[in-house]
């Protein structure tokens, strides 16, 4: 069961609810997507194939026990799933960056998913997959990245027609 990996490092978690904590970043190499801004176009092709237990005894360098599994795409690679349960299994505290164009069903119920759902100016909002919203669990969050004001008001619409701030 391998994966291909673009790169695994300990850092300072800079997003969501869990800012300012430390982290390990697992980032998967591919994307489904082509955002206008996107600032990893990097792992779109670049990585090396890890087994798992690679991926495992890796991270057990640092003294941390929230994990991000993020990409490109994290959901592209089917093992993905596989790692996250790994990762559980190991008593890790996981979140997973997912960009809402694909599903997230599999996902273990332990792992918190950050789901980036894509705004107009990204370019990629049609690929968004609404379905997954009754996936979500109160512990996952949902992130909207805003680069205009068409952006905002598209994301206040989309909170109200999705009831995203009852979830």
């Amino acid at each position: 069961m391998s994966l291909k990996i673009n790169e695994v490092y300990y850092s300072i978690q800079g997003e969501s609810t869990h800012s300012g904590r430390p982290c390990i970043f697992i980032r998967l190499t591919y994307c489904n997507l082509r955002c206008n801004y996107c600032d990893t176009e990097y792992a779109f092709h670049d990585g090396q194939e890890m087994e798992i237990v690679e991926v495992l005894d890796t991270i057990k360098q640092w003294n941390c026990n929230l994990v991000e599994v993020t990409g490109g795409e994290p959901l592209f690679q089917k093992e993905c799933i596989n790692l996250l349960i790994a990762l559980v299994n190991q008593n890790y505290e996981v979140m997973l960056e997912t960009g809402g164009s694909l599903p997230i069903t599999n996902v273990p119920k332990e792992v918190i998913k950050i789901v980036d759902f894509k705004c107009p100016s990204s370019g990629m909002m049609k690929k968004n997959l609404w379905s997954i919203i009754s996936d979500l669990q109160s512990h996952d969050e949902i992130k909207f990245v805003i680069g205009s004001r068409e952006d905002f008001d598209w994301v206040t619409k989309m909170i109200n027609l999705y009831s995203l701030n009852k979830k």
